[in-house]
C-alpha cells in the first residue's frame, strides 16, 4: 500500500495537461449536445417538462421561438456554468481522493482529472455522430441518435461517477473477511447492515408512493386494485373474481400467487396491506443476488454495488409503479422467487428449486417462457461441471441432462395446457386474450405461432427495428452492461426479449411485462461483475484485473443511478422534482382537494349496495355488494351491453379524473335516457362528483 501510494504521489505533468484539457473540451463537447437537445422542445421533453424548458432557456440567456417550438441558446453562458460546475467537482472530488487514500493533492487532481473528465467527451461524439447522420441525410440514424440520447448521457454520467468512486473505494480481488470456505455455502454469507438499509429505503419509499396515490384517488382498479377485489370476494364467497372479468379471473391469466396473501389480507382486508407485500418482496430479491455475487467474486463490496444496482433499476421501479401508475401487479412476486430459485440452482439445491420454481409459475404463465431456455442452461452447466469432474470415466450424457431438458419440456407443455387449454376453458372456449397484442403475425394462436415459427422475413422485419435496440439499451445501460460478461445466463433472457420486442404493447421496460426478464439480467450481472478479470485473461487485454474490476463494479450502482435520473419515476428521477412534469411529487404524493370531496361520497353510499363507478373511484367500492365499472369498455357482468347493470343501486361518476368525460348530470346517459328510473343526489362536493341513486329497488333475484 505505501509503495503505490508513494508512486501515485508523483506529480505527472503531461497526465494533469491531459486532464485540463479534457475538462476545457468536454464542458464544450457537452455544452454543444446540451445546444442540440434543447433547441428543439419535442426533443427536450424527453428530459424536462414545457415549463421547466422555458426557464431553463431564460436562465441560459436563450430566445424561445413560439411559432417552431424551438429555441436558440448561446454557447458561452451555458459553458459557463458548465465550466463552473467542471473545475469545482474536480477540486472537491481531488480533495476526498488525497485524504481518503493518503496521496498527495496534486497527484490526486492529476488521476481524477484523466480518468474521470475524459468521458465528458462521450455526450461530444454523440453530436458529431448526429452532425454526421444529418449531413449526409441519414435521417433514420439520426432519429436512432436522439431517441438513444438519454443513455448516452447516462453512461457518460455513470463513468464519470465510477472513475471517481474506484479512485476514492478501490476493490480488492479478494476481501479479507471473506474465506474460501465462506463462499461455498450460503449459510455462512451473512447479509450486511448496508444491503438491509438499502432495503428498507426502497420499501419506505416505495410504499408511501404506493400509498399515498390510494389516497390522492389516483390509482385506477383496473390491472391494479382489481387484485385487491379478487381477495376480497374469495374471502366473502363470491370466486376468484372481480367485476371487470369476464368469469372467474382464470379466465383471463393463470395466476394466483396473490391469494398467498390471503392470511395478511384477513388481518387488514385493505389494498393497501398488497402494496406493501409487493414492494417488500421486490426488495427481498437483493438478498440472493447479493449471495450470489459475494459467492462468485468474493467481494463484499461488489455484493454491496448489486443491491445498490438492483435496487435503483428502474425496469424493477417500474413493476411497484408503472407509467400509467399501476401499482400492484402479482406478476411482480415471481421476480424474488425466480432469483432464490436461480441461487437455488447455482448451489444444485434441485428439491428447493423445484419447489420455487412452481410458486414462481403461480406469478403468471409468462414465467413458463423463461423456464424453458433455462432448463437447457441448466443441462448444459451440468454437463460441463460432470465433463471436467470426470477425468478418466466418460459422463453419462442421459442422466446428466436429463433435469434441464425436462424442466425445458414441462415448460413448454404447461405453457401450451395453459394458453390452448385452461384459459379458453374459463373463457367459454374463445382463445386466450393477449393474441391480440400480436396482430401483426395473425389473429389466432395458431396463426401467431405459425408466423413466429415459419416466416422469418416477418418475424426477422419485427425484431431488428430501432425500437429493439432501444429496448436493450434500456434494460442493459442500468446494469452496467455486466449481463454481457455472463453471457451464457443472458442467452436465457433472449427468447422471452424476443417475444417481448414482437408484442406491441410490451417493449417498454416501463410497464410490467418485462417482469419474467429482469431476475435473468439481475443474476447475469451479479455473476458478469466477477467475471472480469476472467474475461481480461482470456482475450489477453492490456489492463490490470483489479483496476478493471475496481471500475466495473463502480459502474454497476453508478449506470443505475445515471439511468435513474432520465426515466425512474421515484427520487431519482428529474421528473420527481419537476413542477411541470405529470409525475411531480406534489401533484401525486400530496392528496388535493379531489380527495377531500370524495369523503363526502363515501359517506352516502350503503356498504350493502351494488355500485357502478368510474376508473379511479372504483377502488374505493369493491368491499361493497358488487362494484362495476362505468365506462365505455362492454362487461361480461351485464352481457357485453352499453350501461349499468340491472341490479345497479348507485353510480358515482368522478368528473375530474384523468380520463373524465362527463362533467355535468345531463351528460349521464342512465339520467338523460331514463330519468323516470335515476335520481340525482344533491351535490356536496362543488361538482367533484355526480352521484345517481335508482329510484326503484331493482329485481333481487341476482345472486352475488
Amino acid at each position: 500500500m505505501n509503495q503505490n501510494t508513494t508512486a501515485s504521489s508523483q506529480f505527472d505533468s503531461r497526465r494533469f495537461t491531459y486532464g485540463l484539457l479534457c475538462i476545457l473540451l468536454g464542458s464544450g463537447t457537452v455544452t454543444l449536445a446540451v445546444q442540440s437537445i434543447f433547441s428543439n422542445l419535442d426533443i427536450a421533453t424527453l428530459y424536462v417538462s414545457s415549463d421547466l424548458w422555458q426557464s431553463l432557456i431564460q436562465d441560459w440567456s436563450g430566445q424561445i421561438e413560439p411559432a417552431t417550438r424551438s429555441a436558440i441558446i448561446p454557447f458561452f453562458p451555458l459553458m459557463g456554468y458548465l465550466m463552473i460546475a467542471a473545475l469545482g467537482t474536480w477540486a472537491g472530488g481531488a480533495f476526498l481522493i488525497s485524504k481518503t487514500q493518503r496521496r498527495s493533492y496534486s497527484s490526486a487532481l492529476t488521476e481524477w482529472g484523466w480518468n474521470g473528465y475524459r468521458w465528458w467527451l462521450l455526450p461530444g461524439a454523440w453530436e458529431i455522430f448526429r452532425v454526421a447522420a444529418f449531413i449526409l441525410g441519414w435521417t433514420s440514424i439520426e432519429s436512432l441518435l436522439l431517441a438513444t440520447s438519454q443513455f448516452w448521457f447516462s453512461v457518460a454520467i455513470a463513468v464519470w461517477i465510477a472513475a471517481f468512486a474506484a479512485l476514492l473505494f478501490p476493490v480488492s480481488p479478494l476481501d479479507s473477511e471473506l474465506k474460501t470456505e465462506a463462499v461455498n455455502e450460503t449459510r455462512k454469507i451473512v447479509i450486511p447492515f448496508s444491503a438491509w438499509l438499502m432495503m428498507g429505503l426502497f420499501v419506505t419509499i416505495f410504499t408511501f408512493m404506493n400509498w399515498r396515490l390510494y389516497e390522492g384517488l389516483l390509482l385506477p382498479h383496473g390491472d391494479s386494485a382489481m387484485y385487491e377485489e379478487h381477495l376480497w370476494n374469495v374471502s366473502h364467497g363470491k370466486g376468484f373474481r372481480s367485476y371487470l372479468d369476464q368469469g372467474l379471473f382464470w379466465g383471463e391469466h393463470i395466476q394466483f400467487i396473490h391469494l398467498f396473501l390471503l392470511p395478511l389480507y384477513l388481518i387488514r382486508p385493505s389494498h393497501l396491506m398488497l402494496e406493501l407485500c409487493e414492494t417488500l418482496a421486490l426488495a427481498v430479491g437483493a438478498i440472493p443476488l447479493y449471495r450470489m455475487a459475494v459467492r462468485h467474486s468474493r467481494s463484499a463490496l461488489v455484493g454491496k454495488t448489486i443491491v445498490a444496482a438492483y435496487l435503483c433499476y428502474f425496469p424493477l421501479q417500474f413493476l411497484d409503479i408503472a407509467i400509467d401508475l399501476k401499482t400492484f401487479r402479482p406478476i411482480s412476486f415471481g421476480v424474488p422467487l425466480l432469483l432464490f430459485a436461480l441461487e437455488a440452482i447455482e448451489m444444485k439445491r434441485w428439491k428447493t428449486t423445484v419447489v420455487l420454481l412452481l410458486l414462481t409459475l403461480t406469478a403468471k404463465e409468462d414465467y413458463a417462457i423463461m423456464l424453458g431456455p433455462l432448463g437447457l442452461w441448466i443441462a448444459w452447466q451440468q454437463w460441463r461441471t460432470r465433463k471436467q469432474e470426470s477425468a478418466t470415466a466418460k459422463p453419462n450424457l442421459l442422466k446428466t441432462v436429463a433435469p434441464g431438458v425436462g424442466l425445458s419440456l414441462f415448460a413448454v407443455v404447461y405453457l401450451a395446457f395453459v394458453v390452448k387449454v385452461a384459459i379458453p376453458w374459463f373463457r367459454s372456449g374463445e382463445q386466450v386474450h393477449y393474441v391480440g397484442y400480436f396482430q401483426k403475425f395473425g389473429n389466432s394462436l395458431g396463426e401467431v405461432v405459425q408466423n413466429i415459427l415459419f416466416n422469418p422475413a416477418l418475424l426477422l422485419g419485427e425484431l431488428f427495428r430501432p425500437d429493439t435496440f432501444i429496448y436493450a439499451l434500456a434494460l442493459l445501460v442500468p446494469l452496467g452492461f455486466l449481463p454481457l460478461f455472463s453471457p451464457s445466463r443472458l442467452l436465457v433472457a433472449t427468447p422471452i426479449f424476443g417475444l417481448l420486442c414482437l408484442n406491441e404493447l410490451a417493449h417498454d421496460p416501463r410497464h410490467h411485462f418485462h417482469a419474467p426478464i429482469v431476475p435473468i439480467l439481475c443474476w447475469a450481472a451479479a455473476f458478469g461483475a466477477g467475471n472480469i478479470p476472467a474475461f481480461i485473461d482470456r482475450w489477453k487485454w492490456k489492463i490490470k484485473s483489479t483496476t478493471a474490476q475496481t471500475f466495473a463494479t463502480h459502474f454497476l450502482w453508478s449506470s443505475a443511478i445515471a439511468t435513474g435520473i432520465f426515466f425512474s419515476l421515484g427520487p431519482l428521477g428529474l421528473v420527481f422534482w419537476d413542477s411541470g412534469s405529470s409525475w411531480y411529487w406534489q401533484r401525486l404524493y400530496v392528496p388535493g382537494e379531489r380527495a377531500r370531496q370524495f369523503e363526502k361520497v363515501a359517506s352516502q353510499i350503503p356498504p350493502d349496495s351494488k355500485v357502478a363507478s368510474t376508473d379511479f373511484v372504483h377502488p374505493r367500492f369493491t368491499h361493497h355488494a358488487r362494484s362495476y365499472d362505468y365506462s365505455n369498455y362492454k362487461r361480461k357482468v351485464n352481457e357485453y351491453q352499453s350501461g349499468v347493470p340491472a341490479d345497479t343501486d348507485y353510480i358515482v361518476i368522478d368528473t375530474q379524473h384523468p380520463y373524465s368525460e362527463i362533467k355535468t348530470p345531463d351528460q349521464i346517459p342512465e339520467y338523460h335516457d331514463h330519468p323516470d328510473q335515476w335520481e340525482l343526489i344533491p351535490d356536496q362536493t362543488n361538482g367533484y362528483f355526480i352521484i345517481l341513486k335508482r329510484k326503484s329497488a331493482p329485481g333481487s333475484d341476482s345472486k352475488d
